[in-house]
């Protein structure tokens, strides 16, 4: 039977193998839940960069470029990690560039997999829809926060276990402690999640509507897919 495992930060990706694996990558609050939203709002590419000064490079090139540090737009860049900027017609067959804290990390970390997906709650159903048709294991990234254990993303890996444990064996502790959290918060994520760092973190900065909308399930039928440096919307069938 196929296997499903959870990393719970970057920082342990050296305990994994991406051996006949496909990465679903996480960082629900917000990179790629932007991501997904992007591509629902029919933006061309995203190239995600691990460092403020390639994305600099790419801005020069004529990209779009979206840069994040500690939940903060950064100086100089037109975009910046709140899902909204993407629901703007000016991305619209554009190419992207971005950085961020945790996810575009992430992402760049995992190349060496069968497939690098992005996900999010937003996009919840196709990526399950998409994993039922395919024979190889599943690894599920969560982001994190500057190496360390999120709740947000633990959450989305949970989810993502709970739609598929008819398909898939729970491979390790960490698939099965996910689902149980899943479990736990699902009827409620929001309150669930009422402590939780990195709500204060965006709470402070006065954007609660990001984290409403973060949180919801099933919104777009569109899969980021990482095809050579540049992730692209994969059709789901």
């Amino acid at each position: 039977m196929k296997q499903i495992d959870v990393c719970f930060t970057p920082d342990l990706l050296h305990l994994h193998t991406f051996e006949n694996t496909i990465v679903v990558v996480a960082d629900v609050f917000r990179a790629t839940s932007c991501m997904v939203t992007a591509f629902a709002y029919g933006v061309n590419s995203i190239t995600p960069v691990a460092t403020i000064e390639e994305c600099q490079q790419l801005q020069e090139r004529g990209y779009l470029a979206a840069a994040e540090r500690n939940a903060r737009k950064v100086d100089g860049f037109e975009l910046d990690n709140s899902p909204f900027t993407y629901m703007d017609e000016r991305i619209r067959g554009a190419n992207v560039a971005m950085t961020t804290t945790n996810g575009t990390l992430a992402i760049t970390k995992s190349r060496s997999a069968v497939k690098v997906l992005v996900g999010a709650f937003l996009n919840l159903d196709a990526i399950v829809r998409f994993l039922k048709t395919e024979r190889y294991d599943v690894m599920v990234l969560c982001a994190g926060w500057k190496g360390r254990v999120n709740l947000e993303d633990t959450l989305f890996a949970g989810a993502l276990v709970d739609r598929l444990k008819d398909s898939y064996a729970m491979a390790e502790d960490s698939a099965i402690m996910a689902w149980r959290l899943y479990a736990q918060g699902k009827d409620n994520l929001i309150g669930y999640m009422s402590n939780a760092s990195h709500i204060r973190r965006l709470q402070r900065l006065g954007i609660q509507k990001d984290i409403a909308y973060c949180l919801q399930h099933d919104l777009y039928d569109v899969i980021p897919v990482l095809r050579g440096s540049s992730l692209v919307s994969m059709e789901v069938k």
